[in-house]
């Protein structure tokens, strides 16, 4: 085991019991490989599923397991018009299990996230029967003050680019607190605690994933 490897563990152990006093179910993994096969058998045969936009999913390979493993997938990729996709946000609301990344975790295990549409915090806070969070080690901050700075610094910028939006950070690399058309920064949410037990679940991988 690498040392940082071995920091990742130490660190994600100490989070978990923290995730645990907020009422969340905290799992470690070393490698995305290890946390998409544990949390495919974890979930039942047929059941619906759907998830917010995230790079994580797509880099651990959790994205395409759920589509080709017999799930029921709402997927709003497949929207052919706006209207589509609105339902699809509504259905997956309904979803036996919601995948998601956080956009940061502080060492007391509080998830923070910033989203554009909403569509990703709603079904976080309510709605799915399961919520699966999948997030490398990278996205670990002090504190909420620390994680909110690394979303405006080290995520939204990187995030806009990739969808092809005209934010200021889009183009400068730097926030600039917009209030533009494309702006992802809509929505902060803040999860400290979880009303119902085992409803979050929160994978951990130690690996440097999405932004």
């Amino acid at each position: 085991m690498t040392p940082m490897k071995q920091y990742y563990e130490t660190l994600a152990a100490s989070i978990i019991k923290r995730l645990e006093k907020r009422r969340m179910e905290g799992y470690y993994f070393s490698t995305s490989k290890e946390a998409v096969e544990k949390i495919l058998e974890m979930m039942a045969e047929g059941a619906s599923v759907s998830w917010g936009g995230s790079a994580t999913l797509e880099q651990t390979g959790m994205l395409e397991a759920l589509k080709t493993s017999g799930f029921e997938t709402i997927d709003r990729a497949l929207a052919k018009t706006p209207a589509e996709t609105q339902e699809c946000f509504h259905k997956a609301l309904s979803a036996d299990y919601y995948f998601m990344s956080t956009n940061a975790i502080t060492l007391s295990g509080e998830l923070v996230n910033v989203d554009k549409n909403g569509n990703r915090a709603a079904a976080l806070v309510y709605g799915p029967k399961h919520v699966m969070v999948l997030a490398g080690m990278n996205k670990v901050a002090a504190d909420t003050e620390s994680a909110l700075k690394r979303i405006h610094t080290c995520a939204a910028p990187p995030n806009a680019a990739r969808l092809n939006l005209s934010t200021p950070c889009a183009v400068t690399g730097v926030c600039k607190d917009c209030l533009s058309d494309d702006c992802i920064c809509g929505h902060t949410v803040i999860t400290r605690f979880n009303a119902f037990p085992g409803r979050i679940k929160v994978f951990l991988i130690g690996e440097s994933l999405g932004f």
